[in-house]
């Protein structure tokens, strides 16, 4: 079979359509969408599941509310009934993913891997259905292709396709190095969708070149090709970059409940909407019933609050999610949360500007000083306008902005 090859042709019922409705919201691309249209009207008319894969190399020991959009769209097929596959790619990690980047990416250490694995494991099932998800590891099939295998499979990709990616492209043009291990990352990746026989391949719009490389494995192996289904990279709350924790704009899906609550609500009005379609588990029709009541005159920071409830109950409790709400409207009327760190300081008189960084709500006495200046800090609810002033001994509530707190005890 090659990938232009045509389905058997099944009837397109309104369950296929709604199916077809689910797997497109949101998507940036959907390749080929007739493919996926038959794979679905085959798979109701036979009873037979399909094959939903996700790989994701941990290469960090957590992830955050931008990486969880492809696992939405994993969730929201698994609710259809289809079988999702997490996999975790152990054995890619040791190559390096060269997607979107301009150098070669330093490979993980064995033992790194499998702490950040684990940990994945646990972040997705907060997005999956443990019970009905098939956790699998890609060393399960690579480490057994050894040096043979591995060249066999090597010689069905040629270097001119290789070299059709953008960012191998680019860097060979600039003369910046490439090395021939990083031709491999898309084959294992490829050879990843020939080992799990999948039916479609979910990846972020970065990802497009290693999903068609799948795609071509699995016809060079006789296999039906998969789709490819890629989703879009999630603005952060600064509402312009990509989620990123170098950015800072980032939600860690492991943050407090009250912290996570407060930057849902902290983003934009207009991102919120695009927030909602790919995060959110409603159905487009309730967004779309809410989105006109907003404009209607509805205040917009209602539908921001029940999405920063959804949110923080997916990742802690709907009991948690509540008391974060109500701690946040406590801070909005200049309230002080019911649990802030407790910071023991020595040295009593302390100048305001080393309370402020010795309890780590400021990284230098020189940010301390503009956070002053900028009538940020409070104490005891009390707006500090001098840099000069001195604690004395005893416990105080210092404040920087809406958020930051710290019950500071001087002696």
């Amino acid at each position: 079979m090659t990938p232009d090859s045509k389905l058997t042709e099944h009837p397109v019922t309104d369950k296929v359509r709604e199916a077809v409705a689910v797997t497109l919201r949101g998507c940036e691309e959907l390749l080929p969408q007739d493919d996926w249209v038959q794979k679905l009207a085959r798979s109701e008319a036979t009873g037979q599941p399909l094959r939903i894969k996700l790989g994701l190399d941990p290469t960090a020991p957590d992830i955050h509310v931008g990486h969880t959009v492809v696992l939405n769209k994993m969730r929201q097929l698994q609710d259809l009934g289809h079988t999702v596959i997490f996999l975790i790619g152990d054995f890619t990690s040791l190559i390096g993913d060269p997607s979107g980047r301009n150098s070669t990416r330093p490979p993980l250490t064995a033992e790194q891997i499998r702490a950040n694995a684990e940990t994945y494991k646990a972040q997705a099932y907060k997005v999956l259905d443990p019970e009905k998800t098939e956790l699998r590891y890609n060393s399960e099939w690579s480490d057994a292709l050894g040096a043979r295998g591995m060249i066999q499979l090597a010689a069905r990709y040629t270097v001119a396709r290789m070299m059709e990616r953008n960012d191998f492209a680019e860097r060979f043009k600039a003369g910046t190095p490439i090395s021939v291990h990083e031709f491999l990352y898309p084959l294992m990746q490829g050879y990843d969708s020939v080992a799990l026989k999948s039916d479609i391949e979910l990846g972020g719009t970065d990802q497009k070149f290693n999903l068609l490389v799948g795609r071509h494995l699995q016809a060079e192996y006789g296999q039906e090709p998969q789709c490819i289904l890629t989703m879009p990279l999630l603005e952060g709350t600064d509402g312009v970059e990509k989620m990123s924790k170098s950015k800072g704009n980032y939600i860690g899906i492991t943050e407090p409940a009250n912290t996570m609550f407060a930057k849902v609500l902290s983003i934009s009005d207009a991102l919120m909407w695009r927030w909602y379609t790919l995060l959110s588990f409603k159905s487009m029709a309730e967004i779309g019933a809410l989105k006109a009541e907003v404009a209607a005159g509805r205040n917009p920071k209602d539908a921001k609050v029940a999405l920063a409830k959804e949110i923080t109950a997916r990742f802690h409790s709907a009991q948690a999610a509540e008391a974060a709400e109500a701690d946040f409207i406590n801070r909005s009327r200049g309230g002080v949360p019911d649990e802030i760190p407790a910071v023991a300081l020595p040295g009593a008189p302390l100048g305001i500007g080393l309370v402020l960084k010795q309890s780590g709500l400021a990284s230098s006495t020189s940010e301390a000083n503009r956070l002053i200046d900028g009538g940020g800090v409070r104490v005891d609810s009390g707006v500090v306008s001098d840099k000069g002033l001195k604690l004395a001994a005893g416990t105080y509530v210092v404040q920087v902005g809406k958020r930051k707190f710290a019950r500071v005890t001087l002696t």
